[in-house]
């Protein structure tokens, strides 16, 4: 079993900055892939980005290449995903996500965060 949690959400203008933060627990944490998905209202869930378990290849959804970095640091048990030039349309909540498997372009989760709001204003 692994528990994820998230912080690091918030309130932000157009073209600022978060860094959203994921926890784990348990110790297999360094052998799952880990990932962000996100999920607007009256949206279905989508994956932002995606790290493996070594944090050496990493998959970004279009919508945010090059403007989303996602790291890892396993000795910590802790996922991050940088957010620079947010726009109102990634206003969602954020989930972690752990034990990710990719079949083709779909991803899927055996383990969920509880999500935080991340919020653009225009």
């Amino acid at each position: 079993q692994v528990q994820l949690v998230e912080s690091g959400g918030g309130s932000v203008q157009a073209g600022g900055s978060l860094r959203l933060s994921c926890a784990a627990s348990g110790r297999t944490f360094s052998m799952y892939n880990m990932g962000w998905f996100r999920q607007a209202p009256g949206k279905e869930r989508e994956v932002a980005a995606h790290i493996n378990w070594s944090g050496l290849s990493t998959y970004y959804a279009d919508f945010v290449k090059g403007r989303f970095t996602i790291s890892r640091d396993n000795a910590k048990n802790t996922v991050y995903l940088q957010m620079n030039s947010l726009q109102p349309e990634d206003t969602a909540v954020y989930y972690c996500a752990a034990d990710i498997k990719r079949l083709g372009s779909l991803f899927r989760a055996n383990y969920w965060g509880q999500g935080t709001q991340v919020t653009v204003s225009s």
